[in-house]
């Protein structure tokens, strides 16, 4: 016997289903039509023969065919069901001749080349037309190249195709040229068939270095010679057509080439220029009101919006070293193309790993500026014993190389103006006359030799006749010791100086005392200006503009400093701004410089004041920011005008770190 058996206790007793309603009785339905889904080649009734629809690509890999279609409802006979849409089946290429199609006993398709007597699986395609080549890329992708057009497709090309092209781009061209001639005869030329535009009696000629040219579609633009440009808009246009328009306003043509303006504010149109109109004031030389010309505001952003409609994509890259910055940017800019120079420039000092987004640049011109224009290497002079403007040095020849290097500083000034950088150094007011191709005056030796100019007032001024002073058309010049004898005009050392013609003397020694040995040197320093900024963008400017554009104001006011000034993680009356005020306010004026340029990048304010703050994307204020511990120094990000400033606990560790950043640190790096 085998082992005791467990005794099973009793279970629960289990409830008593009660039978529900009796179910209701589903009778079986039609019997459903068997889809055969093995069968490759399935008959269907209603056909002539059983030859399956071919499998277009992307149909899936199922036969087409109008099965019995499946519905809540039951199921729809194959007649009934909605066919499928048609696809239009695009015909087979013929065989090259030569070729013939076959099939072997197992139906599959190979091809005979009875020309080579030779056979293959692959159908033989078309040769190219004439200037085609089939290549593949670096993935093994099969394209093809037009060697008549320089251009390349994924399609295959037939004779047929390159034909039906080549007759629409003729009509196109046709047509282009025809529309072109009708317009010229209208509006733009009285005699359209000649192959350049001839010039209008009553159109003013070009800038000198200007050039118009003519496109095969007959589109004019103009080429610059000297900065080796070229661009769709007249230099000779209104400047009144460069400045935007107000808010809401829109310029468009009509289709006989008229201007007009539409004002989406009240939804009207007129021919009247919103910006020249007769509310302003009377309309000045450059086809805005008098009164608004005369608005530096307004000439800085004609020349923003010159230099902006003229930039160049992408950016050009500038490595220089601090201890060598000047022959490093000697090197770079002087191989670079004058049409690359407006490019965005991305400046890396050797050593620092900042990113330039704008603080970089304005360091690098900052510091250039400062080491090419020291008088230490003979190319500028200090005007006089007590002016600290600058003027070229006619004794810069004791370099033989003089030449291109101020053909170099030149580039530099021009790349300032054109990005909108400051200079460390400021030339005089002469100077800059000569920039702007403006007559010299007597007025303008008071600014630099005070002595000479007072000798020619007393000169004008007085009879020389009776002092029997024995003058003639002739001056002698010092150079590198050696003295030089200078006639003022034809014969000069022979004609004395009267009453009569004094005032002919003072005009000559007045041009000659700013021309004096410098003619080369100013020549090769417009050269190299005119080569990144054309002459002709600063007509609107005098000479102060110019000097205020190019170096900025020095007066630092910390009221309006403090006024324009954001704050972020700080409160307007936290202790660490109260104290770094305070802070500023002991500096001298010096030192408040110093912290201007550790902060932005240079020691220069605009015309606006710290209000018109420049920044990577446009203005950008002033900003302290809290970042850092209390045992670290303020940093700064010139890119964006910030310094942040670690929670000092007292005003005596804030002084001790903000002097020491500003006065003993140097240089870019990257958080």
């Amino acid at each position: 016997p085998g082992p005791p058996q467990p005794i099973v206790q009793p279970g629960p007793p289990q409830p008593i289903v009660q039978p529900g309603p009796p179910q209701p009785i589903v009778q079986p339905g039609p019997l459903q039509p068997m889809v055969q889904s093995r069968s490759p080649q399935p008959m269907v009734q209603g056909l002539a023969s059983a030859t399956p629809l071919p499998i277009l690509p992307g149909q899936g890999v199922g036969p087409r065919f109008p099965y019995p279609v499946s519905t809540a409802s039951g199921v729809v006979p194959a007649q009934q069901a909605r066919p499928p849409a048609q696809t239009q089946i695009p015909q087979t290429p013929p065989l090259p001749q030569g070729w013939e199609e076959r099939r072997d006993p197992e139906g599959r398709l190979y091809y005979v080349n009875h020309n080579t007597r030779t056979t293959s699986w692959e159908r033989p395609e078309p040769p190219l037309p004439q200037g085609w080549e089939i290549r593949k890329d670096t993935r093994g992708r099969v394209y093809y190249v037009d060697h008549n057009t320089r251009t390349t497709t994924w399609q295959r090309p037939t004779m047929d195709t390159v034909r039906h092209f080549e007759q629409w781009q003729q009509q196109e061209t046709r047509t282009v040229q025809e529309r072109n001639q009708q317009f010229q005869a209208r509006f733009l030329y009285p005699n359209p068939g000649g192959p350049q535009p001839g010039p209008v009696d009553d159109e003013p000629p070009l800038p000198e270095g200007w050039e118009k040219r003519l496109l095969p579609n007959n589109r004019v633009y103009y080429v610059n010679h000297k900065s080796k440009t070229t661009q769709w808009e007249d230099p000779r246009q209104s400047m009144a057509d460069l400045i935007p328009l107000p808010a809401g306003w829109e310029m468009r043509f009509s289709e006989n080439g008229q201007k007009y303006f539409i004002d989406h504010n009240t939804r009207q149109t007129t021919f009247q220029d919103p910006r020249k109109s007769a509310d302003n004031g009377p309309v000045g030389r450059y086809g805005v009101s008098i009164q608004y010309e005369r608005s530096f505001r307004w000439k800085v952003g004609y020349f923003r919006n010159l230099c902006g409609s003229n930039a160049l994509p992408q950016h050009i890259k500038i490595v220089v070293s601090r201890d060598t910055i000047f022959e490093d940017s000697f090197g770079q800019i002087m191989r670079f193309q004058s049409q690359d120079l407006r490019r965005r420039l991305f400046v890396v000092f050797r050593g620092e790993e900042g990113l330039d987004y704008g603080g970089p640049a304005r360091e690098w011109f900052f510091t250039l500026s400062h080491q090419m224009l020291n008088p230490m290497y003979c190319l500028f002079e200090y005007a006089g014993n007590s002016n600290y403007a600058l003027e070229i040095n006619p004794a810069s020849g004791v370099n033989p190389e003089h030449l291109t290097y101020f053909r170099f500083v030149g580039r530099v000034i021009a790349m300032a103006l054109y990005h909108g950088k400051f200079i460390d150094n400021s030339f005089s007011m002469p100077f800059y006359k000569q920039m702007l191709n403006k007559k010299l005056t007597l007025q303008d030796i008071e600014t630099i030799d005070h002595e000479f100019y007072n000798s020619l007032v007393w000169m004008r001024d007085n009879n020389i006749e009776e002092c029997d002073l024995e003058m003639f058309f002739a001056c002698d010049f010092e150079l590198l010791g050696v003295v030089k004898s200078h006639d003022l005009t034809e014969g000069g050392a022979t004609k004395q100086v009267t009453e009569q013609n004094k005032n002919e003397y003072i005009e000559l020694i007045t041009q000659w005392r700013f021309k004096r040995g410098v003619e080369e040197q100013m020549k090769a320093f417009m050269d190299g200006f005119s080569e990144v900024v054309p002459l002709q963008w600063l007509q609107c400017f005098d000479e102060r503009e110019l000097e205020l554009m190019l170096c900025g104001m020095q007066e630092l006011d910390v009221d309006e400093w403090e006024k324009h000034t954001v704050y972020r993680n700080y409160a307007k009356n936290s202790k660490q701004i109260m104290w770094f005020w305070q802070v500023v306010r002991e500096m001298d004026n010096e030192k408040r410089i110093r912290l201007l340029q550790f902060v932005t990048g240079t020691c220069r304010l605009p015309v606006g004041g710290f209000a018109e703050l420049m920044g990577s994307n446009g203005p950008q204020k002033f900003c302290i920011d809290k970042v850092g511990k209390e045992t670290h120094l303020p940093r700064t990000h010139t890119c964006f005008n910030r310094l942040d400033l670690p929670p000092y606990k007292s005003y005596e560790q804030l002084k001790e770190k903000v002097l020491f950043a500003i006065e003993e640190t140097e240089g870019f790096g990257q958080e």
